[in-house]
């Protein structure tokens, strides 16, 4: 993540997803808001009841 800190809050996003950006009053807070704004990124189109499988790529 790249970050910094505005008038009230730190912001930041992620360098892989650009478009990810957020924001925490502390640096923790604003680690948590990008990895459920990543969760919710890549898992916008995955129905509720779905599997998971680890593979190797």
């Amino acid at each position: 993540m790249i970050y910094w800190k505005g008038e009230k809050f730190w912001l930041g996003k992620l360098l892989e997803y650009p478009e990810i950006m957020t924001q925490g009053e502390t640096v923790e807070e604003l680690e948590e808001n990008l990895k459920d704004a990543y969760q919710l990124l890549v898992m916008d189109d995955v129905p509720d009841h779905h599997r998971i499988k680890e593979i190797s790529v």
